[in-house]
């Protein structure tokens, strides 16, 4: 066993090295986990290209998408204090909104709520002008700007940034705290991540990496559309950096950290029993979910559900300006895998495909 683990190790390691040295991304963190620690971590490349600043396991980058999960975590730990009703209304904790007001807070969670998926890229603000920037504002603007449904709700699977956003006023309202300090308070002392590793902050004196567009992209031709000319930096070789930035939004992208913090959230959940959610709650977590008329959805309360090579796994991507990610769980196997890269175009899926198969 020990010979094929090292064999394994080798192999992951030979492979993300190649995806660093042939451009295909600036850096890389890949972390692969089971209930007992930590099977092989590997931190390569560069965090920031012109500057020639290693990437390694300290470095934090933008998780974007895959905080809705942590937020779905938040939302069903007040579903087992009481606090919330997965199938109330949103109108019970929200004030006036365009959108049907029988809407359920579980229909947030499985994006089945019919809510719009409006482009969010530009839904950020540079890292200089945070201290001084208030959400409430800008997701109202939002919910103007789109006050029509794109389906009716119950009805299918759609996804929708608005619905998550909508969960961080829930969260407020029913726990009596801003969003980040009862997602800090609730999931990530109990579980011991520091503020370095996971948050919403870019941490100071911590280092943070640049993100980048690859030069030769669909996304860096189109880039004067779908992201704020603000942001946009300077070249180094086939990368454009892309400034430091916030997601106005914190409960659906507003998440930063390191692949290591989003582990000890992943082996929290492969362990006997969670330390943020009881035995019944965390398999609420995982169970999949359906519409009005009885389909299922590949959605639970929180986990997109996936396969590869005919094994299930749950998961969750994150994407935008300069950034990508994904994290897995695979629950018949007891493992987990996080990849966080600093590269939007980086191909995450066919990364944890390949990468993850060696360890199962």
């Amino acid at each position: 066993m020990h010979d094929a683990r090292a064999t394994s190790a080798d192999r992951a390691r030979a492979y993300l090295d190649a995806l660093v040295s042939r451009s295909r991304v600036p850096g890389i963190q890949y972390l692969v986990l089971d209930s007992s620690g930590v099977r092989f971590a590997y931190d390569g490349g560069w965090a920031d290209l012109a500057q020639r600043t290693r990437m390694d396991s300290s470095t934090t980058m933008m998780a974007y998408s895959m905080s809705k999960t942590i937020t779905a975590a938040a939302v069903l730990a007040l579903v087992q204090d009481g606090r919330v009703v997965l199938d109330s209304p949103i109108a019970t904790y929200l004030d006036a909104l365009p959108y049907d007001r029988a809407i359920t807070v579980r229909q947030l969670l499985a994006h089945t709520s019919g809510l719009p998926n409006p482009i969010p890229l530009r839904w950020v603000h540079p890292a200089a002008r945070h201290p001084d920037f208030v959400e409430a504002p800008a997701l109202d603007a939002i919910v103007r700007e789109h006050p029509r449904l794109s389906s009716t709700p119950g009805a299918k699977y759609a996804y929708s940034n608005i619905g998550y956003w909508l969960l961080g006023p829930i969260v407020e309202r029913a726990s009596g705290k801003p969003f980040t300090t009862y997602v800090r308070d609730r999931i990530f002392t109990p579980l011991a991540i520091p503020a370095s590793a996971l948050g919403y902050s870019i941490p100071d004196g911590a280092p943070h990496a640049t993100g980048y567009l690859a030069k030769y992209s669909l996304t860096n031709l189109v880039k004067g559309w779908l992201i704020d000319r603000e942001l946009i930096g300077e070249y180094a070789g086939p990368w454009l950096a892309i400034r430091s930035h916030y997601v106005n939004g914190a409960a659906f992208g507003g998440l930063v950290g390191t692949a290591r913090g989003f582990g000890m959230f992943l082996q929290d959940q492969l362990g006997p029993h969670s330390r943020i959610l009881n035995d019944a709650t965390r398999e609420l977590f995982f169970t999949q979910q359906y519409t009005t008329a009885g389909k299922a959805i590949a959605m639970t309360l929180g986990w997109h559900i996936g396969e590869t090579g005919g094994r299930r796994f749950y998961y969750k991507e994150g994407g935008g300006g300069g950034f990508h990610s994904m994290m897995r769980l695979y629950r018949e196997d007891h493992l987990a895998s996080v990849v966080m890269t600093n590269a939007t175009g980086c191909d995450v899926r066919q990364l944890l495909d390949r990468v993850d198969a060696l360890f199962y």
